[in-house]
């Protein structure tokens, strides 16, 4: 595998967090210098390849991949489109931990599912569900995030306080439930 697609398959799971400098030249095993040249080559192939729709971004020395401006109005018709269908149980999962733990990191939600969460984040971001609400006043100063006025339209509610009471629900193990039920029988 090329130091390309080790650098690309390391951005894309790092999701908008993106990946230091450092954090690169650590898990590859290179020099500063020859992971910035590779860095610009993998921002070269983007930039001259046209049927692809990534970029390489650097912000605050951090790397991350983006989709090209061009494609910003399809993005956005996507955001837009009927979104009924198109939430995930993983979706669901997220935006229920965010509505009722809200303002929470991503980290905070990581920990709470105990898998990576970004990319589940920004498509509730890009439907409209969730927004970035400022930054949490720790080290690193990671994003908080609530839940916006159309998850309420969403939700068919008005306000937060009609969300049903977690605290009063019993979750029941499922598998167990059903061999218990063919047991009694």
């Amino acid at each position: 595998m090329t130091y390309l697609a080790q650098i690309e398959a390391l951005l894309f799971v790092a999701g908008e967090d993106g990946l230091s400098l450092r954090q690169l030249c650590s898990l590859l095993d290179l020099s500063v210098s020859a992971l910035i040249q590779q860095l610009d080559k993998l921002a070269d192939k983007y930039e001259g390849d046209d049927d692809s729709a990534l970029d390489l971004m650097e912000t605050s020395g951090t790397y991350k991949l983006v989709t090209k401006e061009a494609h910003a109005e399809l993005l956005r018709q996507y955001a837009k489109a009927p979104i009924n269908q198109s939430l995930s149980r993983a979706s669901l999962e997220v935006l229920s931990i965010v509505a009722y733990k809200q303002p929470i990191t991503r980290i905070e939600v990581d920990n709470i599912r105990g898998v990576n969460s970004s990319g589940v984040i920004s498509k509730l971001q890009a439907f409209d569900l969730i927004r970035e609400a400022g930054k949490k006043e720790v080290i690193g100063r990671p994003n908080l995030y609530v839940t916006t006025n159309y998850f309420l339209d969403y939700m068919g509610i008005n306000s937060l306080d009609e969300l049903v009471d977690a605290s009063n629900l019993e979750l029941v193990d499922e598998e167990m439930t059903l061999f218990d039920n063919e047991e009694s029988e």
